[in-house]
């Protein structure tokens, strides 16, 4: 009989699960530790934010993209509906070493240490001599990056919660009527206190070691349950045989025809990919949507350029190029090959999110030690968890104290006060991550790819625009981030206003419910099926129009204004000029 039908004689975590994340936890805080001694042997901001820009090529390649619980929860479970063509879905991203590290990753370097600039804003800020740039350009990251801090700190108190011993079915569950008890919000409590805790002693470098053992973890639990998935489903070829088959039974079952599901089940292993309840996942429009997404979003990331301006040197970053993309094929193409294994394995599950610790579970029971060997296996998606949150909290208290509190309030203050403030920003945050999810939000992966699409949308032209045009003008730039910000979240608004009319019973409709179903017309049935998704004008998601105005307002601006003074030109481009800082506000 089928896995999926015998739930109640499934494996559930024992003891030596909890165990393997408490000792992952405890390496984290160590090598926080360890980070802290390191980052005070230079200025307290540059280290503490940059780690006094000493990153290597292994520690640049690893922790340059940072993975998330999108990772692992999110894209597992679109693999696990959709198929194959998920594949496609994230090939793009398999390219962003090129495009953050080739394109602007050595120009950026070059401004960080010509400028001082520590953060992005700070980048930013000096490169055009206009604080208000910088005050916006912090404003925004602080935005769009929290909405991915606040999911992250749900999926790790999830894991936690789910790892206790006697919990019963493991389950990483995005349904919002999922039980909210204690177990929860002690987890929420550990992942939070130990999260915000090592970051706050160890600062950059911290997140950036953590970071670096929690990507080994990654890709040592993927090729691991890789190995133990693959043989159990009797290959790839009769993996995918076995879905086809259970896919064509439930039709037949349900009764469903091609009014519902567009696809034949075969589909499953071809583009567009399976349509489930009508949805088409992957048409032509979104296709070429993802390509843009994942590249761009890669590229102008501000935590990734970060992580940029802390490389040691160019070479570093020639050979992190390299690096960087033979990981990701570590990870993303062995996910999928899994994920389509477990489908077959386990059959017809209820919540997809579920899939990777369901079948880590399966796979290990037979093992000896199994139960530890899961937690080995799970603490892949606890640590890219981790990375992520750590990552972001350092970004948005970089924010505050750097690009608000320095600038603007004590621009004066001693290193000793700002390592205070500092504390106590981050202290906050977590704060707000732990206090938003006692009702924990939806839609993980959705939250993941609106926070990476809003700042490609925002950044990615005016960053090109500051590395390599002279001419660019302090009202281009501020034309460029607000301009692809203000469309992309604007369509999105509209997607959500328009996902409510859809919802309105008809015979409850107002006048203008029916107003905004006669303008935006019906469900598009494209994307995921949430009330998070955005509107898809032209069937393209918003990133494509987003990137289309900032492109047309940062340059049209630029050329209709009165470009920068040749002194700042020269400072800026000019490789005989010395390297110096300037502090502009």
């Amino acid at each position: 009989m089928p896995l999926y039908l015998l739930a109640e004689s499934e494996p559930s975590p024992g003891i030596s699960v909890m165990l393997a994340l408490l000792l992952f936890i405890a390496a984290s805080v160590w090598l926080g530790t360890m980070a802290q001694k390191a980052m005070d042997q230079g200025k307290f901001l540059e280290g503490f934010f940059l780690g006094n820009r000493g990153l290597g090529a292994w520690a640049l390649a690893l922790t340059a993209t940072v993975q998330s619980g999108g990772t692992f929860m999110g894209f597992p479970s679109l693999v696990y509906a959709y198929g194959w063509s998920v594949a496609l879905w994230i090939a793009g991203y398999m390219v962003v070493p090129l495009t953050g590290f080739a394109v602007v990753g050595k120009r950026v370097a070059q401004l960080s240490r010509r400028t001082g600039a520590v953060t992005v804003p700070d980048l930013l800020r000096e490169r055009f001599a206009s604080p208000t740039i910088g005050l916006v350009a912090s404003l925004l990251i602080m935005f769009f990056m929290s909405f991915t801090m606040v999911a992250q700190f749900k999926a790790g108190a999830t894991i936690m919660q789910l790892a206790w011993p006697g919990q019963g079915v493991f389950a990483l569950s995005e349904d919002a009527t999922a039980n909210i008890d204690m177990k929860f919000l002690i987890g929420l409590g550990v992942f939070g206190v130990t999260v915000v805790g090592y970051t706050m002693i160890g600062g950059f470098l911290a997140g950036v070691w953590t970071d670096l053992f929690q990507s080994v973890m990654m890709v040592l639990g993927v090729m691991l349950l890789l190995c133990l998935v693959v043989p159990k489903a009797g290959g790839m070829e009769q993996a995918n045989k076995t879905v086809i088959a259970q896919l064509t039974e439930k039709s037949a079952a349900e009764g469903i025809g091609d009014d519902v599901y567009v696809a034949t089940p075969a589909a499953y292993m071809f583009g567009p990919g399976y349509h489930v309840g009508g949805r088409e996942f992957l048409p032509l429009g979104v296709a070429v949507s993802m390509f843009v997404i994942w590249v761009y979003s890669g590229l102008a990331s501000p935590a990734s350029l970060v992580r940029v301006m802390a490389a040691s040197s160019t070479e570093v970053m020639r050979k992190s190029i390299l690096l960087l993309s033979f990981y990701n094929c570590l990870i993303y193409i062995p996910l999928v090959m899994i994920c389509i294994c477990a489908r077959a394995i386990l059959g017809d599950i209820a919540k997809p999110d579920e899939i990777i610790p369901r079948i880590a579970l399966y796979s290990t029971q037979e093992l000896p030690l199994g139960s530890f060997i899961t937690g080995l296996i799970l603490a892949a998606p606890f640590g890219a968890i981790m990375a992520s949150v750590s990552c972001f909290v350092l970004v948005i208290a970089s924010g505050l104290v750097q690009d608000i509190y320095v600038r603007f309030l004590r621009p004066e203050a001693s290193g000793r006060e700002l390592r205070l403030v500092t504390n106590v920003a981050m202290v906050v945050i977590g704060a707000i991550g732990i206090l938003a999810n006692l009702k924990p939000i939806n839609f993980l992966q959705a939250l993941v790819v609106f926070s990476g699409s809003a700042g490609a949308a925002t950044f990615f032209t005016p960053v090109i625009m500051a590395c390599y045009w002279k001419r660019t003008s302090v009202a281009g730039m501020l034309a460029g981030m607000l301009g692809g910000f203000g469309v992309y979240f604007g369509l999105y608004v509209t997607g959500w206003v328009h996902n409510w009319a859809l919802s309105v019973d008809p015979e409850q409709a107002t006048a203008f419910s029916q107003q905004i179903l006669s303008l935006l017309g019906p469900d598009l049935k494209m994307g995921l099926a949430s009330a998070f998704r955005p509107y898809f004008l032209l069937n393209l998601d918003p990133i494509i129009w987003g990137l289309l105005a900032s492109t047309i307002a940062g340059i049209g601006v630029t050329l209709c204004t009165r470009p920068p003074g040749q002194d700042l030109i020269d400072r800026m481009f000019n490789a005989d000029q010395p390297t110096q800082t300037i502090h502009i506000g």
